[in-house]
């Protein structure tokens, strides 16, 4: 694929640049020489090796099954003008796999337009999805073309589709489905030629049982879904992107980075990632910012997001819980109002389940663990 011929156009204003100028928000710059993998044999520290390219697919870093299944289905509806819908979780590299698509496609010497729908305003999406004539609205001073109109012969990436107004998707579902539309403030019919890419994080069959999206749309939409992995479904590829984010900024810092500690490497491995490609992207960001020599400083304390919860265990559960009723009933496990009574067992339950669980009276708060019924 010769990615020079490939247009993209600028989400703020409807301009064409080059796709290999693109600058992906989850995966970073897409560029020509960027598939990387580590030597496994290297393990302490983890030195870096040259990256391969994977097969074409510029500026996606990764071979674990599941990424490689999502580059099939890439390459297997690229060619064609169908519309794709391409699901997955928020930084997961949705915008990149639609860039994939458009530049394995016929279509890779038109423009590349995107729009994220859930960044403009519901009063204007409309305009700037379908233009305005001058006049048309309080501040239409000039006529201005719609996305459709400026990817027309090319491909439209409309992400956050869930996030269109319902009075809005019977004016998508028509241009869909006939190739035209009317500007904002005109009579005159526009017909295009484009192939739309939509993107969602969200679950629109949902969002059509609660009335919100239309059933015809979302048909119109799930031609050919594509679910894209997160980044916990293919840890595999972590080491790969840690590699390509760490030389992607120690480029842009002049810092000459090529050793990664092996507990640091495994730690990143071992993360959940609830934000995904782009949570990883800007860790190793922040890591290159804050290392100096040759060896990555990683920023593990940043692992734990806010509103992140640890893993607990039914034991810990188990635990808390009679904890916190020993607590209440301030110590006392027999009786009506004992723990026992509360956690609907029998005393001699309790007691076993504290000692297996390691709940004794001389390390929980000084407790006075007196069993009234023993006195009666």
């Amino acid at each position: 694929m010769n990615s020079e011929k490939v247009a993209v156009s600028d989400e703020d204003h409807v301009t064409v640049f080059r796709f290999d100028h693109h600058d992906d928000p989850s995966l970073g710059n897409v560029s020509p020489n960027l598939g990387t993998e580590l030597n496994s044999a290297h393990l302490t520290p983890r030195r870096f090796t040259e990256e391969r390219e994977r097969e074409g697919f510029e500026g996606i870093v990764g071979s674990s099954p599941a990424l490689m299944d999502v580059l099939d289905l890439v390459r297997t509806v690229a060619p064609t003008d169908s519309t794709v819908l391409i699901e997955g979780e928020t930084g997961t590299g949705k915008e990149l796999i639609a860039v994939a698509i458009h530049a394995h496609s016929k279509r890779r010497d038109r423009p590349f337009v995107k729009l994220n729908c859930a960044a403009i305003p519901s009063g204007l999406l409309e305009s700037e999805l379908f233009g305005h004539e001058r006049g048309a609205f309080t501040g239409a001073v000039v006529r201005k073309i719609g996305r459709f109109e400026a990817a027309d012969r090319g491909t439209l990436f409309l992400d956050e589709i869930g996030d269109i107004p319902l009075e809005l998707q019977a004016k998508l579902l028509r241009v869909l489905q006939e190739g035209e539309f009317e500007r904002l403030g005109s009579n005159q019919t526009q017909r295009v030629h484009v192939r739309v890419v939509a993107a969602t994080n969200g679950d629109l069959l949902k969002l059509v049982s609660e009335k919100r999206f239309r059933i015809d749309l979302y048909y119109r939409l799930n031609v050919f879904p594509i679910p894209v992995p997160a980044l916990r479904n293919r840890a595999e590829d972590i080491p790969l992107l840690v590699r390509h984010f760490v030389n992607k900024y120690a480029g842009r810092m002049q810092k000459h980075i090529d050793e990664i500690p092996m507990e640091a490497m495994n730690a990143l491995s071992a993360h959940s990632w609830p934000g995904n490609i782009r949570e990883l992207q800007n860790l190793i960001e922040r890591s290159v910012i804050l290392t100096h020599g040759k060896m990555l400083r990683p920023c593990l304390e940043g692992l734990k997001q806010v509103g992140e919860s640890e893993v607990i265990t039914l034991e810990d559960a188990e635990r808390d819980h009679i904890r916190e009723t020993l607590k209440k009933t301030h110590g006392i496990i027999s009786g009506s109002n004992g723990a026992a009574a509360r956690l609907g067992m029998k005393r001699s339950t309790l007691y076993f389940r504290m000692q297996r669980l390691g709940i004794s009276p001389s390390n929980e708060n000084r407790w006075s663990m007196v069993d009234r019924g023993s006195r009666q």
